[in-house]
């Protein structure tokens, strides 16, 4: 992991390393942080934290993928990180109750792959630029599902 930058980055900075259920981890890590980062920071500022996030998390998870020769490795957690503090980002305020049914739907959404996420999963396999981002894709698209599902439930 610490043997370049972007494997400490694409990992969650260790977040990634558990055997068990290493994206429930870097997702946990995530909410944790963002809720850290909330204190320091303006709404703006963790949108553009983010928005730098995305460009990063490619180019780690593209070259951490690249050195361990597996196109989507396990422990690569960037991807979960970043897609859920767009979610928070999206639904905050909220309580820890609103938190945690985001929490559960973006694991939900990531680990199950149903229809749009397992086509966006599916679209980018490989090794380089493209599968790079195909590991942060997917995750993408899991928060904009989670992000929908919460805005109907709002709604109605």
């Amino acid at each position: 992991m610490m043997r370049h930058p972007a494997h400490f980055i694409a990992m969650g900075l260790g977040s990634g390393l558990p055997r068990i259920a290493p994206g429930t981890v870097g997702t946990l890590w995530a909410w944790a942080s963002y809720l850290l980062l909330q204190h320091w920071f303006s709404a703006q500022q963790i949108g553009m934290l983010i928005a730098g996030a995305i460009p990063l998390g490619w180019w780690a998870c593209t070259l951490t993928a690249r050195h361990m020769r597996v196109a989507d490795p396990g422990s690569v957690v960037w991807d979960e990180i970043v897609a859920f503090w767009l979610v928070l980002w999206l639904v905050m305020p909220t309580g820890f109750w609103g938190q945690l049914a985001a929490f559960a739907l973006f694991r939900f959404f990531d680990a199950v792959k149903p229809q749009p996420v397992r086509w966006a999963d599916r679209s980018f396999k490989g090794f380089g630029w493209r599968g790079g981002w195909g590991i942060m894709f997917d995750d993408l698209v899991a928060a904009f599902c989670t992000l929908l599902v919460i805005a109907l439930w709002r709604h109605f």
